[in-house]
């Protein structure tokens, strides 16, 4: 291995300060980390720490949030034994104390400070098994600095005995004698000298206790950048002669400042607000005072005890309003503008009495959540209009919510077993519960000087009893359920916010509406049933608050089926997809912001395991999918509508049901018929060119659908306007599958047995009956997300890295005559080419009988084991090890498990070291020794470390 490293080291080198064309692996080169959309300082740094044997770090800045970026990883290297040293300063008394004893509760890490003039030194430094890796530049160990502000920093890599990593390692061993160690008495009296710095930003509160507030203050307070935008679209509706609008905005996002921004544009003579809670009234009663102004007597409740009827401005329970002596109090026209906040809820009786009772001018809905499980319409009470939609991605990425650090970390275990379902609580050893969950809690901490939690419990039992036992804990606590009353709610909210009590433990009445702005730590000790719940949840401690700088997410994920909501809540993502959210939970960079998730290391894999053994596409969950796209539509979908709503992946809603009209026909919808053959010519375009792997034959279908014949040099002009391979390979393969030549008898009678196209001295002719325009429609919708799904791969290549592909993908994008995938197994060689196919994790149960030890043993290199018996004489690996001698390339697919289906990550191609290739004894599971050959390859491209750690089991 140490000549490898030095052999890829050197060209690491050549390419970094030479030649840029030298191939080289990335992990060795040296690199320029920035915070841009491509890429984040973060990512590089939990990479190394994952990988490394010990670290060293040298930063004069330490913030919280930072810090908490690298919590997870470190706990993990703790578990196994790896220690790092980090070297800090007071250097403009940046760092506050509370991030000083954070760093004490890390037990792997010896911390020391340094009192050296001007310290300002940012550098991280990681000894690997055999190389060494250090980071200098610009980014000290901050939120900002690791994911968002603009930075520099060079990542060199060296074998030890390098002249500069001694230089780095002798400064900072130099610097590391002279300083004393952080212990908690010097913590104290830090405290006791501690002046925060000066930032020269001013925090601007808005009083909560107005009785008046003139026009001239109103005025003064501007809407947002999103509020901008939404005001502006609502009056854009109005203008156009909208009576309904419907606001889709995550929690946090000052919905209620929206409204009341647009109702003080609007000035109504008389105005209607109304939500399901009084708690959330009086805060928007108050906000709207911010907002719209005037005296105090024009402005009323309408609930049990307030009975304001003749208020300019009227706050109503829905609870009262709806009550029928109520309502016959007022005109049917008496408000020009109405507002239902929380408006999800709109489906129950109470609230259709009243939106069909009054007849307003404007009637504007506002909600976090449209979503229903129910056969309720929202949308089309507000006749189809949404005005504005911002989730929780868009509104992370506007910095218009607090900042969230979310740990997943394994569930209490009882006598090595996890929590298996919530039913299970009475039985457990509760204490030691209660101590896991602590010690966990503790670890991960909270921004600010005073804990504010909340924690949501799976029933009222475990809410009470853990209440109990934290506050015997110390940590006083009280328990919510919906049994206690109002009054008991906003009393414990109060006790909360002042510092009396340290957390609340509650079921679900905190799932919406309730507004805590303090809250700086949530805790989610249940099974994730619902990502809606999740994000209701999430977001109750969202909303920024002068006194905290992020929000930290702790939650116990057990071994749970519906853990992969999860992922699935986080990333917004509804395509039912499973490779997609496998994806997400690999990769989460796209949280925006300074925002981040972590998992610890078995919390992830269960998430693996949920989405891997859980059936996402049932009927049940694509009815429901389908139906809430068609009603907030109005009409039943196209499948193109799916994709630009982010909802099910259109591959995934007709896998199970081979064609989008026998889906609509299982919906009951009545549509017009088709006829067999067109059914399985939806068919097939559905299942083999729909997925965009190859954009030709979606791009010659869809000329054809318009005019019927296309020269064939008309074809390849349209080819390369689009910038698209044309070689005669290509080419031909494509009429093969067009000709349905390339299939199998059995797949060419599935696919109705004749050409789509018929090719004629050098025309192109459609040969499919157009006859039946509902047919012609269903071609189209295919062709269209097709061309979609097409611009995710480089169609100037053969295949995209890190996409997935069969065998049967495969055999048709290296344009083989025919469909060979049955008969490929591990690999084929056919010509000039040769897919590997490779299952890291083999089934013992499902394997061979042999044990094969696949193993990626770099990003750069890969061990693969040939099939049994073969020797080195073997004329098909001949051709393999010494594939570049005979034109040959050879191209790496590697899939985690089995279980994952049919598809595989596209690695790129590899080249043989044909000087390594062995011929080695292998055991069978019968005890018999056979031959096998062993190749070490050579990737051409370096794995993204995300996708490498996945395959290998090794989680970042």
């Amino acid at each position: 291995m140490i000549e490898v490293s030095q052999n890829y080291l050197q060209k690491s080198i050549e390419r970094g300060f030479i030649d840029s064309n030298i191939v080289a692996p990335l992990t060795y080169r040296p690199q320029l980390l920035l915070n841009n959309e491509q890429e984040q300082v973060l990512p590089t740094l939990l990479q190394e720490l994952k990988t490394c044997k010990e670290f060293f770090i040298s930063v004069a800045f330490i913030t919280e949030s930072g810090l908490a970026m690298l919590k997870t990883v470190l706990y993990e290297l703790s578990l196994r034994n790896i220690k790092g040293r980090i070297l800090t300063s007071t250097y403009l008394n940046f760092n506050n104390p509370k991030v000083f004893k954070e760093l004490l509760k890390l037990k792997n890490v010896e911390v020391r400070l340094t009192d050296i003039d001007g310290f300002h030194a940012k550098g991280y430094y990681f000894k690997h098994e055999n190389f060494e890796t250090f980071i200098v530049g610009s980014s000290n160990l901050t939120a900002n600095a690791l994911k968002k502000n603009y930075e520099w920093n060079i990542k060199l890599t060296t074998l030890e005995h390098g002249e500069l990593i001694n230089n780095f390692h002798d400064q900072f061993e130099t610097l590391w004698t002279k300083s004393y160690p952080l212990t908690i008495e010097w913590i104290r009296q830090y405290e006791q000298l501690y002046t925060p710095p000066n930032t020269n930003q001013v925090v601007l509160e808005v009083p909560m206790n107005v009785l008046e507030n003139p026009l001239s203050r109103t005025l003064e307070i501007k809407p947002n950048k999103m509020q901008e935008k939404a005001l502006a679209q609502i009056a854009g509706l109005r203008n156009q002669g909208a009576e309904k609008a419907l606001v889709i905005s995550a929690t946090g996002t000052g919905k209620t400042y929206l409204s009341a921004f647009d109702v003080r544009a609007f000035r109504p003579k008389k105005f209607l607000f109304i939500v399901h809670r009084e708690q959330i009234l009086k805060k928007a009663m108050q906000d709207y005072q911010q907002i719209i102004g005037g005296d105090l007597d024009e402005y009323g409740l309408l609930t049990g005890n307030s009975k304001d009827i003749h208020a300019k401005y009227l706050f109503a329970t829905i609870q009262t309003i709806s009550k029928q002596e109520i309502l016959n109090a007022f005109d049917p026209t008496e408000f020009d503008y109405i507002l239902i906040d929380e408006v999800h809820k709109a489906g129950a009786s109470s609230y259709l009495k009243v939106i069909n009772y009054f007849k307003p001018s404007f009637l504007l809905g506002m909600t976090a959540t449209p979503e229903r499980t129910d056969d309720f319409n929202i949308y089309e009470v507000f006749d189809y209009n949404v005005a504005y939609e911002i989730r929780l991605q868009e509104a992370l990425e506007e910095d218009m919510l607090c900042p969230f650090h979310y740990f997943g970390i394994t569930d209490f275990e009882v006598e090595g077993e996890e929590i298996q379902s919530t039913k299970e609580f009475q039985y457990l050893d509760q204490e030691k519960r209660v101590d896991h969950v602590l010690e966990r809690v503790s670890y991960y901490g909270h921004s600010g000087e005073k804990l504010k939690g909340l924690v949501f419990c799976a029933n009222k039992k475990e809410a009470h009893t853990l209440a109990t036992l934290f506050t015997q804990r110390n940590h006083p606590s009280v328990a919510l359920t919906g049994e206690d009353s109002q009054e008991v709610r906003e009393k414990t909210i109060r006790e909360l916010e002042n510092g009396e009590i340290d957390y609340i433990f509650t079921v679900d009445i905190f799932n919406e509406g309730i507004d805590i702005p303090v809250v700086n730590q949530i805790i989610m000790l249940r099974q994730t049933q619902s990502s809606i719940v999740f994000i209701q949840q999430l977001g109750r401690g969202l909303r920024k608050h002068p006194q905290k700088e992020f929000v930290t997410i702790i939650d116990f994920i057990g071994n749970y089926e519906n853990n992969y909501l999860i992922p699935v809540a986080l990333s917004g993502d509804q395509t039912l997809n499973k490779d997609t959210i496998r994806r997400k939970t690999v990769d989460m960079s796209f949280i925006k912001g300074i925002s981040t998730v972590n998992f610890e290391e078995i919390a992830k894999q269960r998430i693996f395991d949920s989405i891997t053994n859980t059936n996402l596409s049932t009927q049940k969950n694509l009815k429901e999918k389908y139906e809430q796209l068609k009603n907030r539509l109005g009409h039943i979908p196209s499948l193109v509508d799916f994709m630009e709503n982010n909802s099910i992946d259109p591959y995934v809603l007709i896998g199970t049901n081979k064609t989008y009209y026998q889906f609509l026909h299982k919906m009951k919808e009545d549509i017009p018929n088709l006829s067999e053959y067109e059914v399985q010519v939806l068919y097939m375009i559905g299942e083999e060119l729909m997925n965009g792997k190859r954009v030709h034959e979606l791009l010659l279908l869809n000329e054809l659908l318009q005019c019927s014949t296309l020269s064939k040099q008309e074809f390849i002009h349209l080819l390369n306007k689009k910038e698209v391979r044309t070689d005669y390979e290509t080419i031909a393969s494509m009429e093969r599958i067009l000709t349905l030549e390339f299939f199998t008898q059995a797949f060419q009678k599935r696919y109705g047995g004749q050409s789509l196209v018929v090719v004629e001295n050098d025309v192109y002719e459609l040969n499919i009956p157009l006859q039946n325009e509902y047919f012609k429609q269903h071609m189209q919708d295919l062709l269209n997300v097709g061309l979609r799904k097409s611009e995710k791969y480089d169609q100037q290549k053969i295949f995209t890295l890190y996409e997935k592909y069969s065998r049967k993908d495969a055999c048709r994008l290296l344009n083989w005559r025919s469909d060979m995938s049955s008969t490929v197994y591990g690999y084929k060689r056919v010509e000039d080419s040769c897919p590997l196919f490779v299952t890291y994790h083999k089934d013992e149960k499902l394997s061979t009988s042999v044990h094969y030890g696949d193993e990626l043993i770099t990003p750069e290199l890969f061990k693969w084991y040939s099939r049994t018996p073969r020797t080195l004489k073997s004329k098909e690996l001949e051709k393999i090890i010494h594939a570049k001698e005979h034109g040959v390339k050879i191209h790496l697919f590697i899939q985690k498990e089995g279980a994952e289906g049919t598809d595989f990550y596209y690695l790129g191609e590899v080249e043989a070291e044909a000087n390594k290739a062995q011929q080695e004894k292998i055991e069978t599971l019968k005890g018999d020794q056979v031959d096998v050959v062993t190749i070490e390859f050579d990737l051409k491209q370096s794995i993204k470390m995300p996708i490498y750690h996945y395959l290998k089991n090794e989680e970042v």
